[in-house]
């Protein structure tokens, strides 16, 4: 009889290496991958099938029990493989133009300037990828004042398509809503979180769409009227809107902004800053959002003004900084800051009025999260709405 060691004939090698043994722990090792394969599948299916739902439990329920770091940490990973698997599936697969909800052919006039966009080299061109169309308004039978289009910013990402809005501020205004909870709540600031009553009974909203980020994730500053929701901060990307009705996005450094402002929001540095990029840190949980990293794609949004004045917003999936910053740049803007990132919290909602304070709404194409219902009768995040002079 062998023996494992001869000062101790209590251990036997045959008794540790029982056939009856080694399978037992085999079987355990497999029913414990096996489960997990199964749950990183089923979450990954929830998650892609119901994100609201997901989003929901996910910063409800699961972030206070198991803290910010290890739902970031699997955050990165369903990320990763979405995106993976994206790479995979458009190996094969041709991606399509996207799908607009609302589209139209170009107003009968418009200051707007709408150049087509050259599309990306490393890709065959979609139909109507670059092509600016006009999103038709009620309240504007014949001006068009508000375009959209799509770009392919990321030579690597097929399958990552931006959609951009550009819109005529000599016929829009901007004003900004604080939510009911982001991103003062915390600071004992809470906001209305709706479009104010004045604008949605005069049927002159047009469209609405997200804010930034979350208290949690950088207390950036925001001010709106005479309310300072969250303090600003030197150093970061800011917009703010003016009595005037001009937008300006910049990088505050604290001189004041003056008594003419209407709402100041900031989110992090500037992508774009007097027309070149800024990106110089996109690993950066703490500017970009906690979810990213330079290997991290996901769904973005920004906002930008071009040397004429107008305004830009962009959103997409699968997104760095750097590519939500190209898709920015080729739209025309000057200055340019992220707004939200992930699918639930990147929206933009177009709002045609019937009558009686009541609105027609869809968001800007299918894939959007619908936030018509939240911006009309309170919403918890910040966000910002767009409404004819």
């Amino acid at each position: 009889m062998a023996y494992l060691d001869r000062r101790d004939p209590g251990i036997r090698i045959d008794r540790i290496f029982r056939p009856s043994r080694f399978n037992a722990l085999l079987k355990y090792f497999t029913l414990i991958v096996t489960g997990l394969l199964v749950s990183v599948i089923v979450s990954f299916i929830f998650v892609t099938l119901f994100t609201p739902a997901a989003a929901e439990i996910t910063d409800r329920y699961l972030r206070p029990v198991f803290g910010d770091r290890r739902i970031v940490f699997l955050e990165k990973i369903f990320l990763g493989l979405s995106d993976d698997a994206s790479k995979v599936i458009y190996h094969f697969k041709k991606p399509l133009a996207p799908q607009f909800t609302i589209s139209a052919d170009a107003g009968t006039s418009t200051s707007l300037d709408l150049r087509p966009i050259a599309p990306n080299p490393a890709f065959p061109a979609l139909i109507g990828e670059g092509v600016w169309r006009s999103i038709p308004l009620a309240v504007f039978p014949n001006r068009e004042v508000m375009a959209r289009t799509f770009v392919r910013p990321d030579s690597s990402r097929s399958f990552a398509i931006v959609s951009l809005v550009k819109m005529d501020l000599s016929a829009l205004a901007i004003g900004s809503v604080a939510g009911t909870v982001e991103p003062g709540g915390k600071a004992g600031k809470y906001g209305p979180g709706r479009v104010p009553k004045g604008i949605v009974q005069s049927g002159k909203l047009v469209a609405a769409f997200d804010g930034g980020f979350q208290y949690r994730d950088g207390a950036y500053g925001m001010i709106v009227g005479k309310t300072t929701y969250l303090p600003l901060k030197s150093g970061l990307g800011t917009v703010a809107g003016y009595s005037d009705g001009s937008v300006r996005i910049f990088e505050y450094t604290g001189k004041s902004l003056g008594n003419d402002a209407t709402f100041v929001r900031q989110n992090g540095p500037m992508l774009i800053k007097d027309g070149n990029a800024s990106v110089t840190n996109p690993d950066s949980q703490q500017v970009w959002g906690r979810v990213v990293g330079d290997g991290t794609s996901t769904w973005r949004s920004g906002i930008g003004i071009t040397a004429r004045g107008e305004l830009v917003f962009a959103a997409g999936n699968n997104l760095s900084p750097q590519t939500l910053a190209l898709a920015l740049s080729a739209a025309g803007a000057d200055n340019a800051i992220q707004l939200d990132i992930n699918p639930h919290w990147v929206r933009f909602n177009i709002f045609n009025a019937n009558g009686d304070g009541r609105y027609d709404s869809a968001p800007l194409s299918p894939d959007m999260q619908d936030g018509s219902r939240e911006y009309l009768s309170g919403y918890q995040k910040d966000f910002f709405y767009i409404y004819k002079r």
